[in-house]
């Protein structure tokens, strides 16, 4: 195991590294911008690093300032949480380079599945169900055009390089193609350097569900159930809950081992997810792979009783799986709420400012995963997430309950929320008989718009 870590990240996400690191008994480094100083990652880590100034291009995208902190502070690996450098090949290979661990994939697999286009050939080759698409990224327009028209409207123009719901746009009629081809490669070389697309077909409503494995180094490979992705707005997720409530023990079972052919196809070890488009006939479609932690993975591991992030170190480490499929268990139904700083009336516009006073509710089956706490001032210049409310209970229902009474207690003053949104939506009689789809939120926006 590693004497030391450094988390190359900041928010909840290092404060939950630190967290594992400490029950491993490894010693952890913080890194941190300037506008990061009192920031609890910072606090709370064994040691603290500044990297540079706020903005993320000079600190935590700045490859060469996280290396220069892990050689300086003897950190023999690095965590990079996820977002950030976290599926950048360029930066496992430079850590490898300089005699440092990356705790994720390898750079060869990173590459391979970063290229969503590239990636689905690579599933198609496996045997795994994939969207209809172009074979790779589109060279003309007159390409894409031949490729929609065959498919028919609508189809989807997605960032090759894409993720976090960047770069893509739907287009319902042949005259919308060109300029929406031009917006999606413009929003591509901004957010990843890269602006080359793919076209692939739109599914009309279907569930986004992923599928979360965990590999080693020796060749085991394991699957820990499914999570249910489809409340999300404009491609950004809202909620999710584990399991999903139109997945089958027939679909789980068969999801999961396309799951693990797709990992095993790229030699992948470390977390991984899988993410996958579900439509009315239960038949499902590879959409991308995630080669890090997900946000969500929370409500896995609540359901699962496995420790994802502690795995990913061990794996990192060297050492194997400590279960094998077998041992794997879906024990009760877990739901998550991203509580962001951001008002909800205003088309969700990011509230920066000072938490005055702050209350997180508590008790049996609520779980928090946070960083901030009162008198803690939440910047312009990252994300607005304040922290992530987990309920696990012992059937949906349950967690349904847990989460509604968990949402009515918390309490954030100083900045606006989408706390009452979370509880309109979780109160919601569709939501609580599990008829939704990724189209729901937006349908369900303009509803919640007329009421206010």
């Amino acid at each position: 195991m590693f004497k030391k870590v450094l988390i190359a990240n900041r928010g909840e996400i290092a404060v939950r590294i630190i967290r594992a690191c400490r029950e491993l008994g490894v010693r952890t480094v913080a890194v941190y911008s300037t506008a990061d100083r009192r920031t609890l990652h910072a606090q709370i880590a064994d040691e603290a690093v500044c990297i540079g100034p706020p903005a993320t291009k000079d600190s935590y995208l700045n490859m060469n300032a996280v290396i220069q902190a892990a050689l300086n502070t003897g950190a023999e690996a690095i965590h990079p949480g996820f977002g950030f450098l976290s599926e950048n090949a360029d930066f496992a290979r430079l850590c490898e380079k300089n005699g440092i661990v990356f705790i994720g994939p390898s750079y060869n697999a990173i590459e391979m599945l970063g290229n969503k286009a590239a990636a689905k050939e690579t599933m198609a080759a496996a045997g795994v169900p994939v969207i209809p698409g172009t074979k790779g990224a589109v060279k003309s327009y007159e390409e894409a055009a031949e490729f929609a028209e065959k498919a028919g409207y609508p189809v989807l123009v997605k960032a090759s390089a894409g993720g976090g719901g960047r770069g893509i746009r739907r287009v319902d009629s042949p005259d919308e193609l060109e300029a929406q081809i031009t917006a999606a490669q413009q929003e591509a070389k901004n957010f990843f350097g890269d602006d080359s697309v793919y076209i692939e077909k739109f599914l009309i409503n279907p569930h986004h569900v992923e599928i979360q494995i965990m590999a080693d180094q020796h060749g085991n490979y394991i699957y820990l159930g499914e999570r249910d992705c489809s409340m999300q707005r404009r491609n950004q997720k809202v909620l999710e809950e584990c399991p999903s409530p139109i997945v089958s023990e027939d679909l789980r079972k068969r999801m999961g081992q396309a799951a693990v052919t797709a990992a095993k196809q790229c030699n992948y070890y470390n977390a991984g997810t899988i993410e996958f488009l579900v439509d009315d006939n239960r038949d499902f479609y590879f959409m991308e792979m995630n080669t890090r932690i997900q946000v969500e993975h929370p409500i896995t591991e609540e359901v699962t009783g496995f420790d994802l992030v502690k795995a990913q170190i061990e794996v990192a480490a060297g050492l194997p799986l400590s279960v094998n499929q077998e041992d794997i268990k879906l024990r009760g139904h877990a739901i998550e709420c991203r509580i962001n700083a951001e008002n909800p009336d205003y088309d969700f516009r990011p509230s920066p400012g000072t938490i005055t006073a702050l209350y997180m509710p508590g008790g049996p089956g609520i779980r928090i995963d946070g960083a901030v706490y009162q008198g803690y001032t939440i910047t312009p210049y990252y994300d607005s997430m304040i922290s992530k409310l987990i309920a696990h209970g012992s059937d949906r229902q349950d967690a349904i309950n847990k989460m509604t009474w968990a949402l009515a207690e918390f309490i954030v003053e100083g900045v606006d929320t989408n706390i009452d949104f979370q509880l309109a939506l979780i109160r919601n009689p569709d939501f609580r008989e599990g008829k939704y789809d990724i189209g729901f939120l937006g349908r369900y926006m303009e509803k919640y718009k007329k009421n206010k």
